[in-house]
């Protein structure tokens, strides 16, 4: 259903050369889940400074849905192309999500099913009972549980997973939370593809705030993929963990 009115949901669609991901169709998937729902939304598909056409292909997929749209980034990571859409939405609630859709949109009902209780930040989890995680290697889960065993220690303990990229703010907490981003907040543009600990930061800032946070069990499938350097970027995000603490020790998120 789309209105000129200020959409209940926005959905926020990171993208980095993702042509090779374009034939599998799941920009439509998602379009076509939200015209079966009776509230209003848009699409905002956020750019990462693609080079192999991308932008061209969610152009041409924008002009043919009405409420898509795309904004076009320099390259520098996935949280500044992040916070570009999240911080351009005008939903009352605002989603971000995977291009693979590795967690569908259709688990953002459970979400949204609890934004009467009075959250602001409600995230998809992987961790928690009554979550289900597809082929993932174990290794990679074994990362994560020692990575999130350090967030629980030094960042934001009492949240089980971190790192799912399924998160929904209020636009009151997006518009608060995202603007105050200190270690990546106005990042330099670089030549690889980095995720980091953004969601760390975010989480941080919001119980600095004294924001309330659910955890909600998601469908998540593991999506092979050749951005991520175990080693290398596991080092990086645990280096940002502690420069995460110090912004806040030199009072960069009051």
């Amino acid at each position: 259903m789309i209105k000129t009115m200020q959409p209940f949901l926005s959905v926020i669609i990171p993208s980095y050369n993702e042509k090779k991901n374009f034939a599998s169709g799941v920009l439509s998937r998602v379009v076509s889940y939200l015209l079966q729902q009776d509230y209003t939304w848009e699409v905002l598909l956020s750019d990462d400074g693609s080079t192999d056409g991308t932008v061209g292909l969610l152009q041409q997929f924008a002009s043919k849905n009405p409420g898509v749209r795309v904004i076009e980034n320099r390259h520098s990571g996935k949280a500044p192309t992040v916070t570009a859409g999240m911080l351009a939405a005008t939903g009352s609630w605002r989603l971000f999500t995977d291009f693979d859709q590795s967690t569908p949109l259709s688990e953002v009902e459970k979400l949204l099913a609890i934004t009467e209780d009075r959250y602001d930040v409600i995230i998809g989890s992987r961790e928690i009972a009554g979550a289900k995680r597809d082929d993932e290697p174990f290794y990679r889960h074994i990362m994560g549980r020692v990575f999130n065993l350090v967030v629980q220690i030094l960042a934001v303990p009492g949240v089980y997973d971190t790192q799912c990229g399924f998160k929904l703010f209020s636009a009151r907490a997006t518009e608060e939370l995202f603007s105050r981003l200190s270690v990546y907040g106005n990042l330099a543009e670089r030549l690889d593809a980095y995720t980091g600990a953004f969601d760390v930061e975010l989480l941080f800032i919001a119980r600095k705030l004294k924001y309330k946070i659910a955890e909600v069990p998601i469908h998540w499938e593991h999506r092979e993929t050749d951005r991520v350097s175990p080693i290398k970027d596991s080092l990086r995000m645990f280096i940002d963990i502690f420069r995460i603490r110090l912004a806040a020790l030199l009072g960069r998120y009051a």
